[in-house]
């Protein structure tokens, strides 16, 4: 007779338990959401930063894009270098993850940026760009970034994450 009570109050310990996991989604579901980019620090061996010109808006920027549903920034990432660039690369590391708090003309974001490594030759040489996405891409020296990024968020973003690359350290930024 005990065994049947502990299985039945196991059973119903079990329901509970169930129940409750549909209304945790179920409430999560309710809470804000934010935009999510991820993006690949790339550098080729004179220590120069890639970036990549779109055709569907300004400026230049690091290879990346948004974080798709049920996609993790690192697959993201993965994703977008291999859409952008034609390169089958796992980033090494985590360099940064950026807060954008919303502004006038977007809402607000959690941005990650990896590092992808230094690119060979032999690698560069194998870039192959989507036409209707990005008409060029560009090796730049650092302290040129701001040439092309133009958009004070996005330079000082990468130039935070920059300073990290060579290091262990991953850093928080919030915007």
């Amino acid at each position: 007779m005990r065994g049947r009570f502990h299985l039945r109050e196991r059973r119903a310990k079990q329901e509970k338990y169930r129940g409750m996991a549909s209304d945790r989604k179920a409430y999560q579901q309710t809470l804000p959401k934010k935009r999510m980019s991820a993006g690949a620090v790339f550098r080729n061996e004179d220590g120069d930063v890639l970036l990549v010109n779109p055709t569907y808006k300004e400026p230049w920027e690091i290879p990346g894009g948004a974080v798709e549903a049920n996609e993790s920034p690192l697959q993201a990432c993965i994703r977008e270098v291999k859409e952008e660039l034609g390169l089958d690369i796992v980033p090494q590391r985590l360099l940064s993850v950026i807060y954008k708090p919303e502004s006038d003309t977007s809402t607000e974001a959690l941005s990650f940026i990896f590092y992808g490594g230094l690119l060979s030759t032999t690698e560069i040489e194998q870039i192959v760009l989507p036409e209707d996405e990005l008409s060029e891409y560009r090796f730049v020296p650092p302290e040129q970034v701001r040439q092309y990024l133009l958009v004070e968020f996005a330079v000082w973003r990468l130039q935070q994450s920059l300073t990290v690359w060579t290091t262990d350290k991953t850093l928080y930024l919030d915007g």
